[in-house]
């Protein structure tokens, strides 16, 4: 297709080509063609590495990779940075595989201990994490690849690749311990597997002289906390056998990533290189900002109806591939992706029957056969058509295809940019689609595509001092090994302190000990959870264990008579067992859903921040939340008709987290155009969009995300918009509303304000996850609220602190 013409593509799958509010396509964007630029290997390389990846097809290096080995080499801790597809394997693998080749030893972090370390002689191991088993699978795949271009093996020399996680066959995790050189793993099995069982990984470790972290940007909010706190772990056990490797992350643009991941790695920012320039060639990528609606048809309060969002994309996929075009349409969710290739199946086959069988979706949960068979079809063309979530967004060996579909927002700039990465093949002109929801972000960002393109992509937050997070970690850590005096520099002294007052560590002359006998402290850190639970989930049919859920997530959405979707499958909860921390659940196929209603409470426990716009005052601090799940509605599918309003009777639940919150008196309220009548509704209404909005300035989610609105809050003694991290203990995000408060309320107002609706839809006021069923809601009057907060706001009060204040 031509170069020049972003339309060729859309004329071909005969969609619209007209920009404007009358139609679909609102606004597009050409990411223009990256030119290769190239660089010569580090001399330092050993040939008959150089000769395995010639083998591969690696004839020459990128800037970038060379730019990262050798960073690595001089002994500094690097992160590279850089787009989807751009060798970032490479350029972080290298000076390790190079030193196991034969190659010289490079230099040690500044930070080691008197620059020395184990002699040559010893050898080189290196330790690979990656936040899934399937990306750490590719990985395998193709070092094994390299090692045996490079010769034979054995276990006396040459690359000596292995996994070890959960699937690795017992009888095989011996010889991972005792011969591997190149191990990868996930951070679960680092923390339960590994790190705990030190002494059995005594040899690899006194070896240890990388560690490469994959994907750095996933780690972010309450998972980037647990990492950074599980590398401080690691830290401490490499140094107990005189090692003290070099930190490595790849990961895709990120904002500010040597702030990042020093925060990550604990590791002073002047210690860490960051790589950011890509050298990497790749094709003009058209993006089509889409909106999911149908101008000639209104629905609640008169806001245009929008259609949804996995109709919208499986539409589109279809009228791709009738066009031949390959396409990959991401969807958050496993029914989403599912949904959309079963539409688009359906569609196809009244095209083309051939047709309906070269779609598929790919999600978590599928067998490792089923999902190596799908990547394989995808990557050779015998699949024109997939619908995945998130899954092959991070780092899968899946690119050059010619479109991508991204249906709603990711929820952060460089998931964004990372899927659309995958389009344009062998550098042709790719094409990417942004389909925005029903939802007051995705509404800004049509209005505001310079949010998406000009601005700068998101810093992953992370708060590794958070007390709810690092407490299992320094449990941990003692069993591993005593704390000692300089473990106060890596965790937080305070809470060591009120760890041993609470008789979970015992202080000796040695240092502070792990105080209980036979209990795993590393069980009690949840990676991927809030730290309550696990709730076990069981199919009452034949008593097998479905999985788990954290305890905050058991009542929302596994109360009796919940609707609960789990790979793929639904089932219907026929019991809450608290006592036993245990779900009953059976098959079933509803043609509904279900949502629970709540009702919330806030205490104010600790108020650390606040700043005065006029009379309106903006407060940061520790708020408690009470929450009872009172009922639930059950909505029909596809149209979230409701078909009936269920009541529960379940205990309340208390959640200890940040928040920010707003104080508004009722005289600058009737000032603004609030009368007395629509307080609770202008509050309620602006507590929902700012909520919505509030992903658009950090790397969380909605559903990250609570608040509570009230008319005259009982601390406070004043009407009060509060905002919350939904984590115990926080994740940086109120704060980082906080801290941002005037770029946070101002594209609230805008959102509001530019939406077609009468008195509010989901586009703006609406909540999905209302516990009061959106009332009471008064868009105007939350409009003029928030306009009036802007304007109180003094002109030096942009934000109330600096970068850096949200992780303090």
């Amino acid at each position: 297709m031509p170069d020049q013409d972003p339309f060729e593509l859309l004329r071909r799958a005969g969609l619209p080509t007209e920009i404007g509010d009358a139609g679909p396509l609102r606004h597009v964007r050409t990411l223009p063609a990256r030119q290769a630029r190239t660089a010569a290997w580090p001399e330092w390389v050993p040939p008959e590495l150089r000769a395995g990846y010639r083998q591969l097809g690696v004839s020459g290096l990128y800037n970038h990779q060379v730019l990262a080995a050798e960073a690595l080499h001089a002994g500094r801790h690097t992160i590279l940075a850089t787009g989807t597809a751009s060798g970032k394997s490479l350029g972080t693998q290298l000076p390790g595989l190079a030193e196991i080749s034969g190659g010289p030893r490079g230099a040690l972090p500044a930070s080691s201990p008197g620059g020395v370390g184990p002699p040559p002689s010893v050898g080189t191991t290196m330790l690979y994490l990656s936040p899934t088993k399937a990306l750490a699978a590719d990985q395998l795949e193709a070092l094994t690849q390299l090692a045996e271009a490079t010769g034979p093996a054995g276990t006396q020399g040459g690359i000596r690749p292995a996994s070890y996680d959960g699937d690795t066959d017992p009888t095989e995790r011996r010889w991972v311990r005792q011969h591997a050189n190149v191990v990868l793993t996930n951070p679960d099995m680092l923390n339960v597997g590994i790190l705990p069982n030190h002494r059995a990984w005594a040899r690899f470790f006194a070896r240890l002289r990388y560690v490469i972290i994959d994907e750095a940007h996933s780690c972010r909010g309450i998972f980037g906390s647990h990492i950074a706190l599980l590398l401080r772990r690691l830290r401490r056990i490499c140094a107990h056998y005189g090692a003290h490797p070099v930190f490595t992350g790849a990961s895709a643009t990120s904002g500010d990533p040597a702030t990042s991941f020093s925060r990550l790695i604990g590791h002073p920012e002047s210690a860490v290189e960051a790589i950011t320039e890509d050298a990497s060639p790749h094709g003009a990528v058209d993006i089509y900002l889409w909106e999911a609606s149908d101008s000639t048809l209104t629905g609640d309060n008169a806001a245009p109806l929008k259609r949804s969002l996995t109709v919208e994309a499986a539409d589109i996929l279809t009228d791709l591939v009738v066009a031949g075009h390959r396409t990959l349409a991401f969807i958050k969710s496993r029914r989403g992706a599912e949904t959309i290739a079963q539409i688009a199946a359906d569609s196809l086959a009244e095209v083309d029957r051939d047709l309906s069988g070269r779609v598929a979706a790919y999600r978590s949960g599928y067998l490792k056969e089923e999902r190596r068979e799908l990547e394989d079809a995808l990557r050779e063309g015998r699949l024109l058509g997939v619908a995945s979530t998130p899954a092959l967004e991070l780092g899968i060996d899946i690119s050059g295809l010619d479109a991508v579909i991204i249906a709603g927002w990711p929820g952060t700039r460089a998931s964004f940019f990372q899927q659309l990465g995958r389009a344009g093949r062998s550098g042709q002109r790719g094409a990417a689609f942004f389909i925005a929801g029903d939802d007051p972000l995705d509404s800004y960002l049509l209005d505001h595509p310079e949010a998406i393109f000009d601005t700068a992509v998101e810093d992953a937050v992370t708060d590794p001092r958070n007390p709810h997070v690092a407490a299992p970690h320094i449990l941990a850590a003692a069993q591993e090994l005593p704390l000692t005096t300089p473990d106060l520099e890596l965790f937080e002294s305070w809470l060591i302190e009120s760890l041993t007052e609470q008789g979970h560590l015992r202080r000796r002359p040695r240092g502070w000990f792990f105080a209980h006998d036979d209990v795993s402290a590393a069980a009690w850190v949840k990676l991927r959870s809030d730290g309550g639970g696990p709730y076990t989930i069981v199919n009452a049919e034949d008593g097998t264990v479905i999985g788990d859920m954290g305890s905050a997530q058991a009542q929302p959405q596994a109360h009796p008579g919940a609707v609960y979707l789990h790979q793929g499958r639904s089932y219907i909860v026929e019991e809450l067992d608290r006592e036993n921390s245990a779900v009953l659940v059976f098959p079933a196929s509803p043609p509904y859903y279900t949502q629970a209603r709540q009702t919330t409470s806030i205490e104010v426990l600790q108020t650390e921040e606040a700043m005065d716009w006029g009379r309106y005052r903006l407060h940061s601090g520790m708020v408690e939340v009470t929450s009872t799940v009172v009922g639930f509605q059950r909505k029909a599918l596809g149209s979230s008709e409701v078909l009936s309003d269920e009541p529960l009777d379940l205990p309340p639940s208390s959640l200890r987290t940040q928040a920010m919150w707003i104080t508004a008196p009722e005289t600058e309220l009737a000032e603004a155009g609030v009368i007395p009548e629509h307080v609770p509704g202008a509050l309620h209404a602006a507590e929902h969009a700012m909520i919505g909005l509030l992903p658009l300035l950090t790397s969380g989610d909605r559903w990250d995300i609570g608040g509570v609105s009230t008319a005259l809050h009982r601390d406070t003694e004043l009407p009060t918009i509060f905002v919350y991290d939904g984590h115990p203990g926080g994740a940086g995000f109120a704060r980082r509303g906080f801290e941002l408060a005037a770029e946070w309320i101002g594209a609230t107002a805008e959102t509001i304000a530019g939406c077609g609706c009468a008195t509010g839809c989901p586009s703006c006021v609406q909540s999905p996850k209302c516990g009061n069923k959106n009332n009471p809601l008064e868009k105007q009057p939350a409009l003029n609220l928030l306009r009036a907060i802007l304007t109180a706001r003094p002109e030096e009060s942009t934000s109330a602190a600096g970068p850096e204040a949200a992780h303090r």
